[in-house]
């Protein structure tokens, strides 16, 4: 084996990958793929029934933990915590203290990962911010809320950066675009499940106050998963007792398939996303109260169908660009989708069933570029290592957008939000423009080595630990 694959000093159950290649009865050829199409399409399977059921739900009650503020504003936290916070900036604040912490411990926590074995890691950071969700319903005044929000980023810090590294260990590039659209993609059913358990919650007669029952019921459950967590995630290909030995050796030989470099515009892209991203948790449904369709309780019940349609729509768009090989085509239509969004409620004012529909254009198209991009950013990047201080550095890049993304709604300026929807309109139609800029360079480089040493053989193993994104058979994902 090459020696892009040979070094796994952090996991414990380290295990020789030359020594599993050779005491094995298949003679691997290089250059050619190791298993039949048929069994890496059993093996593809196996892999699906294990690792998205449980990295799509720890993703979405992830989501539910730190975007359950926007419904419990609803449900009188205000009034109980914050002084009733007429102007709405210390609501504003605890949105945003999550991704202080979150961007600030982004990079440490990913390279920490590195010191245990992915289950464990994934296990306690689910169980940390699980508890920490649920203890937000203790809080009695800003200070505790806020400490216990920002806890939570710190325990959320890592997880996204690992578990895209992680899931790229398992699936190809021609794979993982769907893989991580619909891991991403639970950030949308969070959105639609979060409102029905906010409809419900405020149905229950009970003497403790609808926001300290929903975050208890959201945050129990997710100490349950991360302790399943830790007994049913499993660890790399090659020191996984999930996997047969032959399945661990082909899982090895696809794992360093296609090994890609860097991206340079990826981080202002994903600003301007996460600009959009962040505003939806907390603000959809104090934008959707401003239409006047009914009570608090209608009001979260109708965030359900523009969540749903995102999160169909992600699954469809990455698709579609894992079959096409070309990304940035597609994301970048769909951040001007999200732009249009906005610019009909910045323009239409009066038209609450016009504005209504907005709101599915601006979900689906933040989330579909969004969930698009992980994807992108994660192919095009050069080495394992690349990827553990490339990937947490790009969402940490991105999470600064969140914080911005956080202050453009205050109370002072409803039901209009001008600014914030001119602002959030912005950065989507910046995003678009660098989106498919970043995807003709990509494009043209390619071509410009296709010219100079000819077009790679699909599916070959490319060794870019010397070379990283120089290397002759590189190519980038447009």
């Amino acid at each position: 084996m090459s020696s892009g694959v040979e070094s796994t000093p952090d996991y414990e159950e380290k295990v020789d990958r030359e020594s599993i290649v050779e005491s094995s009865s298949l003679k691997h050829v290089p250059g050619v793929p190791l298993a039949t199409p048929e069994e890496e399409r059993l093996l593809v399977r196996k892999l699906d029934k294990r690792l998205l059921p449980l990295t799509c739900l720890l993703y979405l009650f992830s989501s539910l933990d730190r975007s359950n503020i926007g419904n419990a504003r609803l449900q009188g936290l205000p009034e109980d915590v914050l002084g009733g916070d007429k102007t709405g900036v210390l609501f504003d604040w605890l949105s945003s203290g999550f991704y202080f912490s979150y961007i600030l411990f982004q990079i440490p926590a990913t390279l920490l990962s590195k010191l245990c074995p992915p289950r464990v890691y994934v296990a306690l950071a689910a169980i940390g911010w699980g508890l920490t969700s649920t203890l937000m319903a203790t809080a009695f005044n800003f200070p505790g809320i806020m400490i216990a929000r920002l806890f939570l980023g710190v325990f959320e810090a890592g997880f996204g950066p690992v578990i895209t590294i992680y899931l790229s260990f398992f699936y190809t590039r021609y794979e993982l675009g769907l893989r991580l659209a619909m891991w991403f993609g639970f950030s949308t059913v969070a959105g639609a499940f979060g409102g029905l358990i906010a409809f419900g919650v405020q149905h229950i007669q009970s003497s403790v106050a609808d926001w300290r029952l929903l975050f208890v019921i959201e945050g129990v459950p997710t100490v349950i998963l991360g302790i399943a967590t830790y007994f049913l995630l499993p660890n790399r290909p090659e020191s996984t007792t999930y996997l047969t030995e032959r399945e661990r050796q082909i899982a090895i030989e696809r794992m360093n398939r296609d090994q890609t470099g860097d991206v340079y515009l990826a981080g202002v892209i994903y600003f301007g996303l996460h600009t959009a991203i962040a505003s939806l948790g907390p603000f959809l449904p104090t934008i959707i109260a401003t239409f006047g369709f009914g009570s608090n309780a209608i009001t979260q019940l109708l965030t359900v169908p523009p969540y749903a349609l995102a999160g169909l729509s992600m699954v469809s768009c990455s698709y579609t660009s894992d079959r096409i090989q070309n990304r940035g085509v597609i994301q970048g239509v769909f951040a001007f989708v999200g732009a249009i969004g906005y610019l009909i409620l910045l323009f239409v004012p009066n038209n609450n069933g016009v504005r209504y529909f907005a709101t599915f254009l601006i979900t689906s198209g933040a989330y579909s570029s969004g969930g698009i991009i992980i994807a992108w950013f994660n192919h095009n990047l050069g080495s394992e290592t690349k990827k553990a201080t490339g990937i947490p550095l790009f969402m940490a890049i991105g999470q600064c957008g969140s914080v911005l993304g956080t202050h453009l709604f205050p109370k002072t300026e409803g039901p209009r939000y001008i600014k914030g929807f001119a602002v959030v309109a912005g950065f989507l139609v910046l995003s678009g423009i660098c989106t498919l800029i970043l995807s003709l360079l990509y494009a043209k480089e390619n071509a410009r080595r296709d010219r100079l040493f000819g077009k790679p053989v699909r599916g070959m193993k490319i060794d870019t630990d010397s070379l990283a994104d120089e290397t002759p058979e590189f190519r980038y994902v447009p």
